[in-house]
């Protein structure tokens, strides 16, 4: 049985997908850009202030599922630039204290030209 996750605490998705998806005792998240919960809007220009901001949208959702960030196993990451790579890395340090399992890779183009999307499973149990 599937079960939708859904926070306003988070951005509304802007296209036929969900926030989360609940499967068993796993989440799975939609990948997470750097939008605004109410407004919509991108938050920050640079990727320290977009990568804050994707965490806190990856935190809304874990929060909605009942967990924190010491629940995620596996995180997939997409960065604009490469170069972003180490700062990046700095914040996301910050967010997932239990090192889960990561794949990061750099993409031609990100929804809303952003600079990172992470996406994340999360252990329920």
């Amino acid at each position: 049985m599937l079960k939708k996750i859904t926070t306003d605490k988070a951005p509304a998705a802007i296209g036929p997908y969900s926030q989360g998806i609940v499967v068993g005792d796993m989440l799975f998240s939609s990948g997470q850009i750097a939008l605004d919960p109410v407004t919509g809007e991108v938050i920050g220009d640079n990727i320290v202030e977009q990568t804050e901001q994707v965490m806190k949208n990856l935190g809304a959702i874990l929060e909605a599922a009942g967990v924190g960030f010491d629940k995620v196993v596996k995180t997939t990451c997409f960065l604009a630039e490469m170069e972003d790579f180490a700062v990046f890395n700095q914040i996301y340090a910050k967010y997932f204290t239990e090192k889960p399992a990561r794949s990061c890779v750099a993409v031609k183009t990100l929804p809303k030209n952003v600079l990172c999307e992470v996406e994340v499973i999360a252990y329920l149990g």
